[in-house]
């Protein structure tokens, strides 16, 4: 994707390899999504944006049903539990994932980045924390649990009052400090940091 988006950006913007990598790494990190700088700053296309990357990705040879993650998933107590997704992506991008990876079954909805809205909206800002709380029909903070692995939105989701978990994967460099109520290396941790909200073994 890292090498797409540098192509994005080399093309639309007529930068150097080097050039276009430092720009996409610095709206990543000003914005938690790369095409927000773009949008703001140069008015590209966002739409046009999400066919040449995200689904040009050739996600069908690189993702494959992950038993281990349904069952960690189908664990979870549903009498106390809603699963949602919750995605920086275009719903397209975000759904495709999830049915790779033999998931699309175990969410009731999803909050993605509406890259066709007049303007977008993206982790880690607060609307849009509010914004899957709102489509998810959840109105106390105090009930949303919430997982991703970059450390902004993990930081961003903290802030805003939700009990947090920062993925951060074994190959992947952790923050000077952490981020959230829990970091953790595997989604299997879930068992041990959010324990309230599996089923009794």
């Amino acid at each position: 994707m890292g090498e797409l988006i540098d192509k994005y950006f080399q093309t639309h913007l007529s930068l150097s390899p080097e050039d276009a990598n430092e720009l996409h790494l610095r709206y990543y990190k000003d914005y938690g999504l790369a095409i927000e700088g773009l949008v703001r700053h140069h008015k590209i296309d966002p739409l046009e944006y999400n066919r040449k990357v995200d689904d040009a990705l050739p996600l069908d040879d690189i993702i494959k049903p992950d038993l281990k993650l349904r069952r960690l998933l189908e664990d979870i107590d549903r009498s106390k539990v809603r699963l949602w997704l919750f995605t920086n992506a275009y719903i397209t991008h975000g759904r495709r994932v999830v049915s790779l990876l033999g998931v699309d079954d175990q969410f009731e909805g999803v909050t993605y980045c509406d890259y066709g809205a007049p303007k977008l909206l993206c982790k880690p800002t607060p609307e849009m924390y509010a914004k899957a709380m709102r489509e998810a029909g959840v109105t106390d903070l105090e009930d949303c649990y919430f997982v991703d692995d970059s450390s902004i939105n993990a930081a961003g989701g903290k802030a805003y009052g939700w009990k947090t978990a920062h993925l951060v994967e074994p190959d992947t460099e952790s923050p000077p400090e952490p981020v959230a109520h829990y970091q953790i290396q595997s989604l299997e941790e879930l068992r041990s940091v959010f324990p309230e909200l599996f089923k009794a073994s």
